[in-house]
């Protein structure tokens, strides 16, 4: 009697998800996205300094996280790259103003001159100005298949994001905080759940916007997101002392210098490498009810915790 072959009757064992190929993959479609999402027009300086801080590389965790959870939550990239494209926009601002003499003082950034090294303070502020107030316009004229109520929505949900009670409240709060010895844990967190973790939890909770998702559905994902959020911001913590400035593509040791409140002067490395598992640990649990269809969302944050820059 012949034996029955194994695998006729076991059902086959899912690949590995490949997240590096993902990312990869999904980079070179927001890259050319973002280029063609900006055309050099009069005064010609204005465009080609926000093209210089938007164009400059990155890992675009954020749109590639609006796009995965468009995706899961059935919708398509289509409707989803304008919104995309208007967070890497706004993160790109954050990014020009963070680096401005006046706040972090930073040379370098994404291994290239910051914006202001290049073109000064004043054009570096008014790139940032115009990326922000560009975002808002091209999720308005560009989302399509869209209901009108969900772009609303998310222009609302930027709106907040970026302002006094997200990524400016963040800011304003670290600033006072430097130099400080008694920060606690809650106003670590507060700074940046505000600061960092503002954006990332825009970019699921925009993407599920997008796709017309369930309320419990939004919630479950917006938890995921505050979660690795926070993860994001302690290995950043945790990166500014161990990463190298080619690792980093900016000054490492900058925190240590401007005597900022971080997770490992308040915890120290171990402790702070801990606690990003458990918040990682905690933003996959809510994936639980997406099965295979999530794992991009889980691939991303567990990425959050093993990268090195």
């Amino acid at each position: 009697m012949v034996q029955a072959k194994k695998q006729l009757t076991e059902p086959e064992t899912p690949a590995i998800f490949d997240l590096n190929n993902y990312l990869k993959q999904q980079q070179i479609i927001v890259e050319q996205a973002l280029d063609q999402s900006i055309a050099i027009a009069r005064p010609e300086k204005i465009y080609e300094a926000m093209r210089y801080s938007l164009l400059a590389g990155g890992k675009r965790l954020r749109p590639i996280l609006c796009l995965a959870t468009c995706d899961l939550m059935g919708g398509t990239q289509a409707m989803a790259m304008p919104t995309a494209c208007a967070l890497e926009m706004i993160h790109t601002m954050s990014l020009i103003h963070d680096d401005l003499p006046a706040m972090d003082n930073d040379d370098f950034r994404r291994g290239k001159p910051t914006n202001h090294k290049v073109y000064g303070d004043d054009i570096a502020i008014l790139a940032g100005d115009g990326l922000l107030a560009y975002a808002f316009e091209y999720v308005a004229t560009q989302t399509n298949n869209v209901a009108p109520e969900n772009i609303i929505r998310v222009v609302a949900a930027l709106g907040h994001t970026v302002g006094a009670a997200g990524l400016v409240g963040g800011q304003v709060l670290d600033l006072e905080s430097e130099g400080k010895l008694d920060i606690t844990a809650e106003t670590l967190s507060f700074i940046h759940t505000h600061k960092t973790g503002a954006l990332l939890e825009a970019s699921v909770v925009c993407g599920a916007i997008l796709a017309n998702a369930e309320s419990e559905d939004i919630a479950r994902l917006s938890r995921y997101a505050q979660n690795i959020g926070l993860a994001f911001q302690i290995i950043d913590d945790i990166l500014d002392i161990t990463a190298t400035d080619e690792q980093l593509g900016k000054t490492a040791g900058k925190d240590l210098q401007a005597q900022k409140a971080t997770y490992p002067s308040l915890w120290g490395l171990e402790k702070s490498r801990l606690k990003a598992q458990e918040l990682v640990d905690s933003a996959i649990a809510e994936l639980s009810n997406y099965g295979i269809q999530a794992e991009p969302l889980r691939a991303i944050a567990n990425y959050i915790v093993t990268r090195d820059r």
